[in-house]
């Protein structure tokens, strides 16, 4: 497993992938002997996060904290920039290959350029919608602005890879299709441009699936109870509005906490249901906490009831 201070050249000299991994991250070469903390902090990119992905690339290595030290930010970026590279140059690049290695009047040849272009198809379409829906959803999350109507769950149950097509592609190439010598050598380079560009997918929907997801996750998991802790903060801080409720309005939450209906409260503080109907109005309007249940909180943390005495 790769260390903050180990060298940044001995980790692309073990491992010549990790070329693709600094350019995904903005690392730009030239970094001399520095070691990959160096690196990254000069370069503005999280060291943590950056070995996390290196880590499970190269090993499948996969820290039990991670989770909660990974930078969203940044891996977002590296994410962007994974779709940016395999969609703007990888895909296009091999299809260049396939139309320069293949003869254009051969109906062979145009199934396969029609299976790639469909392959081609599906991975656009799920790295466009990545695009549109979860990184702008996990953006919202960071700002504390998401809304409920979307969760990194509903992306996790659809996340999966499209790749019958490109393995059909592949068969139909080692199996059938005929070549001379020269079209022989350019599709072999083709055909291991596409090996090596499935295997390249593959490890980035694991990297979403094992480090992506559960990140998004926790902050689900916090944003949740941060949002939790705002509420309950705003009725602590409603204590200061005691003094807008009149003793009987007092007396009615705390007969509403201790689950008495509008008729019990009526016959329990000798007055009329309509008389209860517009205390409650009112409590509601000077507190703005309309629920059961903000009024238990409310009546529990200004201390109008005990906890022991509340109807849950």
């Amino acid at each position: 497993m790769y260390e903050a201070d180990d060298k940044m050249i001995s980790l692309i000299a073990d491992n010549y992938n990790i070329l693709q991994s600094l350019g995904r991250f903005g690392i730009n070469l030239g970094f001399g002997d520095k070691t990959v903390r160096e690196v990254c902090e000069e370069q503005n990119v999280d060291t943590y996060t950056f070995l996390a992905v290196v880590n499970f690339s190269i090993n499948g290595h996969k820290d039990l904290d991670e989770n909660e030290r990974i930078s969203i930010p940044t891996l977002i970026h590296y994410l962007k920039a994974s779709h940016e590279y395999y969609l703007d140059f990888q895909l296009p690049f091999i299809r260049k290959e396939l139309v320069e290695a293949l003869d254009e009047n051969d109906n062979l040849a145009r199934l396969i350029l029609r299976l790639y272009d469909e392959y081609a198809h599906e991975i656009r379409v799920h790295m466009k919608y990545e695009e549109k829906m979860v990184f702008p959803y996990v953006d919202a999350l960071l700002n504390n602005q998401a809304t409920d109507d979307y969760d990194i769950e509903t992306f996790s149950k659809h996340h999966g890879q499209t790749d019958h097509k490109v393995r059909e592609l592949k068969n139909i190439i080692i199996k059938y299709l005929p070549s001379d010598g020269l079209h022989n050598n350019q599709l072999t380079a083709t055909l291991y441009d596409i090996y090596n560009n499935e295997e390249w997918l593959a490890h980035h929907a694991s990297v979403e699936e094992e480090i992506f997801i559960p990140a998004i996750r926790r902050l689900e998991r916090k944003t949740k109870q941060n949002d939790v802790s705002v509420k309950i903060s705003k009725m602590i801080s409603q204590s200061n509005n005691n003094e807008m409720l009149s003793d009987r309005e007092k007396d009615v939450i705390i007969s509403l906490v201790q689950g008495m209906s509008n008729k019990e409260i009526a016959d329990h503080l000798c007055i009329s249901i309509n008389t209860v109907i517009t205390h409650r109005r009112n409590i509601a309007r000077k507190l703005q906490i309309h629920s059961p249940a903000g009024l238990t909180i409310y009546a529990i943390v200004n201390n109008l009831v005990d906890i022991s005495s509340v109807k849950l």
